[in-house]
């Protein structure tokens, strides 16, 4: 009975998908969601003078008139910061036993010079293919199209097996001032808690030509810890030097930090993405990949590294310094000299050993070693990738983007994930929004995206979400 229960619900996703992807490949309530992006585009959220809740509300008042009511939209804030807001909304599943799947995305966005941009970055330009505006990828992207699944299914009636929970969350580009996921685990954990999460973190390759090429899924991140290195001296004139100065004793320190080499490390995630680069990979390259995952061979690692930074990243925690201050007078010995170490953790490895590590390859007890006090991310192992995670991923994928690759990948950047995995809810990094090799300049001037590569990606996440809502 249990397998044909198995192979009936098995059935039942694939015609649901064939129904849905063919909704999506008439751009079902396409003018709708341009009219949501260009809303939550033109909000200013930005740090300096912009407002999430301002943003959240907007989206609130389209989830209602979807027919969300007051209990299934809920706004969390400290009380001192009201505009840095996050909105929760929620579409119950039928099985209360089961824990909901929790779509995470972060609605501030770095901050913009109108004066620097060829276009004013808060107003949504569509030109020759692409959208241009701050927030056109990062991440309001991802922020409207899950704002706009959730619309969609509750105007379709849609009542999945699990319950869906939307976040829409504020301070992910600004955590030095603050992070409302962080905030949230810390005073509201309920509110995020989930079976596990959908964020940003990955998108997919384009090749020369402009065709999907590889389609990425994020499986955990690096946890950033920054140390900071202090050599200290009594000083004096210039004009008397002695052996020991604060600069040439952290001089020393970091020459030894940048020799050190962390031993690699392959998890689950880098594993299966050296495995899937490896077969699209020019030959020599290819064979390179295959021998650091067959041998962990180091010299292949090496010249990959000249090829890659990212690629080398992904197999090692990475130390490197960042920034030094030093002296307090051109004609005085320095009494102080201070330098950032800003360190890229492999997931599941304690902060504290890396400092240890530092401390052992520096072999100065005269150089003092601080860990920096960002908000705990949790040491947080990789999620796991199982079918349940990459079934629906291939199986919507294949409808989209026929013989795509499916290269499952570890960010060495930080998103919000961090915190999630930290705490044990597993959180993937997954669009479908595809890039060319230029990018989408987040963060940058012009940021943009393909406007093919967003209705792609919100035909991708609005199926991929309804299989993931209907399994046990």
């Amino acid at each position: 009975m249990m397998r044909k229960m198995q192979t009936m619900a098995v059935a039942l996703g694939s015609a649901l998908l064939c129904a849905t992807a063919g909704a999506g490949a008439k751009s079902d309530g396409e003018a709708a969601f341009r009219a949501l992006y260009k809303e939550l585009i033109e909000t200013n959220t930005t740090l300096s003078v912009g407002s999430c809740r301002a943003a959240e509300d907007k989206m609130a008042a389209r989830l209602r008139a979807a027919g969300y009511g007051d209990a299934d939209l809920h706004f969390y804030a400290p009380e001192d910061r009201p505009k840095d807001a996050a909105l929760i909304a929620t579409l119950p599943g039928s099985d209360g036993s089961l824990k909901p799947i929790l779509l995470l995305a972060h609605i501030d966005v770095v901050e913009a010079k109108r004066e620097d941009w060829q276009r004013d970055p808060f107003t949504l330009v569509e030109e020759n293919g692409y959208f241009y505006a701050r927030g056109a990828s990062d991440d309001k992207a991802m922020a409207s199209v899950f704002t706009d699944s959730m619309i969609r299914y509750k105007q379709e009636g849609f009542e999945p097996r699990r319950g869906l929970k939307l976040a829409l969350t504020c301070g992910e580009e600004t955590p030095e001032h603050f992070n409302s996921v962080y905030w949230l685990i810390q005073h509201h954990p309920q509110v995020l808690d989930a079976a596990f999460a959908l964020n940003e973190g990955a998108g997919g390759e384009l090749d020369a030509h402009g065709q999907p090429r590889a389609l990425q899924l994020q499986a955990g991140e690096k946890v950033y810890q920054d140390y900071t290195l202090e050599t200290t001296n009594p000083g004096g004139h210039s004009s008397r030097p002695v052996p020991d100065n604060a600069i040439y004793e952290l001089s020393t320190a970091l020459l030894k930090v940048g020799a050190h080499q962390f031993p690699m490390a392959l998890n689950d995630a880098t594993r299966a993405y050296f495995t899937e680069q490896a077969k699209l990979a020019a030959p020599d390259v290819a064979a390179d990949m295959k021998a650091v995952l067959e041998h962990q061979d180091e010299t292949a690692a090496q010249r990959l590294w000249k090829r890659n930074p990212g690629w080398y990243s992904m197999m090692r925690t990475t130390c490197v310094a960042t920034m030094v201050d030093a002296g307090h007078a051109p004609n005085a010995l320095p009494q102080r000299a201070t330098a950032n170490v800003n360190c890229r953790i492999l997931p599941g490895v304690p902060p504290e050993q890396i400092e240890q590590a530092l401390a052992a390859a520096i072999a100065d007890p005269g150089v003092k070693i601080t860990a920096g006090h960002e908000p705990s991310t949790g040491v947080g192992a990789p999620p796991p990738l199982n079918d349940k995670i990459l079934g629906p991923v291939r199986q919507v994928a294949e409808q989209i983007w026929p013989g795509v690759a499916i290269v499952p990948t570890m960010s060495t950047g930080a998103t919000d994930s961090r915190f999630l995995n930290g705490v044990g809810i597993p959180s993937y990094g997954m669009s479908g929004m595809f890039f060319d090799a230029e990018g989408s300049h987040a963060h940058g001037l012009d940021e943009r995206i393909r406007v093919k590569s967003l209705m792609d990606g919100r035909r991708f996440l609005y199926n991929v979400v309804k299989l993931y809502a209907n399994q046990t």
